[in-house]
């Protein structure tokens, strides 16, 4: 018997008990399904992740924080710390500390590879209106830390997309609008509001009082995961929300600050920049770049979707164990078959062969099925999505298929398959052909 023969018989084999092969089928699908379909989900996510920093940039920009004020976030939210308090130290707990002052920076710019450094200040408007209405919106204005981020934008100056709208250093106080805030504040449209005034409405600190300040609108950025709900303003109108902030106040409360940005040699590579993190660390600060903050988006989504993995992995396994009961069963009906097969001169090699056959061909249809079925997903959700739940995450794709994966998991539940049916497959190529005929 040629070895195409073996796997037609071996096809043609699984049809004589359909009920049987049908839920042996149904079980490897339910479990390829899972997993295809939450592997589809985590590619979605991270494919979205990444062109959202794609279209931040970021490149040579990093973040700077005080590390002790790491560890105290970490141990109110009970991260890290264990079960016991944690006893008290001055120099990781009083706030003097952790404060970020002048001569904290000029040592941080001091650190091989680090180009400059600038304070991120703490910047705060209570509202934004316009003189085309009466309304007053919440705003949460971020300076712009670096020129080298570029934001995912709807319309920039003039109204065309420039990549990064506001200019840091631009004479003139610039925002960025968040989406729904032109048309909040009494403009026709996105287009219609770039180049226009709005009025921030800032608290002195000392008096309690509200004054505003003038801004000019750069443009209107998309929604976006990476925006984070903040309206970004330029260096002109930070130190114009700040003059109010802090009029008749102390200069050293102004210069207090918690968080610092700093642009650093691209040119060094990831050894420069991990370089630049130990000296941050030695100095007692840490250091995070773009791609440090939303991987940790990634390892939150990727966490959740390795349960449904998780899950899927226990269907298929309890789909191996029914490969395993079907042909045994297969085995035992077809007892007398095989030893005629045996007496007509085939070998146990064949004999394993067609067994271990018909496991791929279960493992196979059962897991090309789920293929099937994730792809008719993708199709149906992704539109609903975005129409419905997703319409605020404009190019959010939440299904998403990688072919080479998907060809490698078939080839896995394939290989699972006929792992599964090695034990039966053997049973039956070491059957006695005599005894074999003689069984009723």
């Amino acid at each position: 018997m040629k070895i195409w023969d073996v796997i037609t018989t071996a096809n043609s084999n699984l049809m004589r008990n359909k009920g049987r092969t049908f839920l042996t089928i149904l079980a490897i699908f339910i479990g390829s399904f899972t997993i295809i379909a939450t592997s589809g989900i985590r590619t979605g996510v991270n494919n979205y992740i990444d062109a959202q920093l794609d279209s931040a940039g970021g490149e040579g920009y990093i973040e700077i924080m005080p590390e002790a004020m790491r560890d105290m976030a970490q141990s109110q939210m009970g991260f890290g710390g264990g079960d016991e308090p944690q006893e008290y130290d001055p120099k990781k707990n009083s706030a003097e500390m952790r404060a970020i002052n002048k001569t904290d920076l000029a040592k941080i710019r001091k650190i091989k590879g680090v180009q400059s450094v600038k304070p991120a200040r703490n910047v705060k408007a209570e509202y934004i209106t316009s003189s085309e209405t009466d309304k007053k919106f919440v705003i949460s204005p971020q300076a712009l830390p670096s020129d080298r981020i570029n934001l995912d934008i709807a319309k920039g100056k003039d109204g065309k997309p420039d990549g990064r709208l506001v200019s840091i250093n631009d004479p003139t106080p610039e925002i960025d609008l968040l989406p729904g805030y032109a048309k909040a504040l009494g403009f026709k449209s996105d287009e219609d509001a770039v180049g226009k005034t709005v009025k921030l409405g800032v608290v002195e600190s000392a008096t309690m009082q509200v004054r505003t300040v003038e801004a000019r609108v750069a443009g209107v950025l998309n929604k976006s995961v990476i925006n984070m709900g903040r309206s970004w303003i330029n260096t002109a109108l930070e130190d114009k929300i700040l003059d109010i902030t802090y009029a008749k106040m102390p200069q050293s409360y102004r210069d207090q600050v918690y968080f610092a940005t700093a642009e650093w040699d691209t040119k060094l590579g990831d050894k420069g920049l991990e370089d630049i993190k130990d000296g941050l660390k030695k100095l007692g600060y840490i250091g995070m770049t773009m791609e440090d903050e939303v991987g940790m988006v990634k390892s939150f989504f990727d966490a959740i979707i390795l349960v449904f993995t998780i899950f899927g992995g226990i269907a298929l396994l309890a789909a191996s164990i029914g490969i395993i009961n079907t042909l045994f069963m297969a085995v035992q009906e077809r007892t007398r078959e095989i030893g005629l097969m045996k007496a007509m001169g085939l070998g146990k090699g064949k004999i394993f062969l067609m067994f271990s056959i018909e496991a791929i061909s279960l493992g196979f249809w059962g897991s090309a099925i789920g293929v099937a079925a994730a792809y008719l997903a993708e199709v149906i959700v992704n539109p609903i999505a975005a129409d419905t739940f997703l319409s605020g995450l404009p190019g959010f794709e939440l299904i998403k298929y990688d072919i080479t994966t998907l060809a490698l998991l078939i080839l896995l539940v394939m290989l699972i398959a006929f792992l599964a049916g090695t034990l039966p497959a053997r049973r039956a190529s070491k059957k006695d052909p005599i005894e074999a005929l003689r069984y009723e």
